[in-house]
């Protein structure tokens, strides 16, 4: 369970920061918790992910899931195994069903995900990353590249907002 003291915006300056948040989101995550990752190409989902998985003790390297939508960590220390997918390319959540995660034995971190995992959970995780992107956000996975190619390894700034969400 993510203690409150964790929700709501944080300011994330550098890489290492966010790297940072994702250890302290994962010393409270457990089997059973989905984590929604919502944000631009380039916000630091994945970055995240690292610090998340840093901490719960799974088999490397975390590297985005976007072209095999979904990848296993298992533990190295005894505990849960990390699913860390990508719902971009699934067009709805039936096509996520038929990937068959095991939601209740894992912790999920599910990129793209808003709008596809209501019938995952009950309840979840939303954390959604903004970050500057050619002068303006995007919350596409093409976003405008046009200008923001260059800055996709920047250091720059994000903020990341983290919510509790439940099933309608």
């Amino acid at each position: 369970m993510i203690p409150d003291d964790l929700l709501g915006t944080h300011d994330v300056p550098t890489a290492s920061d966010m790297e940072e948040l994702g250890r302290r989101l994962g010393a409270h995550l457990e089997a059973g918790d989905l984590v929604v990752l919502t944000g631009p190409l380039g916000a630091g989902k994945t970055t995240l992910t690292r610090g998340l998985a840093e901490k719960l003790g799974v088999r490397g390297p975390i590297q985005s899931p976007t072209f095999v939508i979904a990848r296993t960590h298992p533990s190295l220390v005894g505990g849960v195994p990390l699913v860390h997918a990508d719902a971009y390319r699934l067009s709805s959540a039936l096509e996520l069903d038929d990937l068959d995660i095991d939601v209740d034995g894992s912790v999920v971190v599910m990129e793209w995900g808003r709008d596809k995992v209501e019938g995952l959970r009950d309840v979840w995780w939303d954390v959604e990353i903004t970050r500057p992107v050619g002068g303006r956000g995007s919350d596409t996975m093409c976003g405008d590249l046009s200008r923001a190619s260059a800055e996709l390894d920047e250091d720059a700034p994000r903020v990341v907002r983290i919510e509790r969400r439940t099933a309608a």
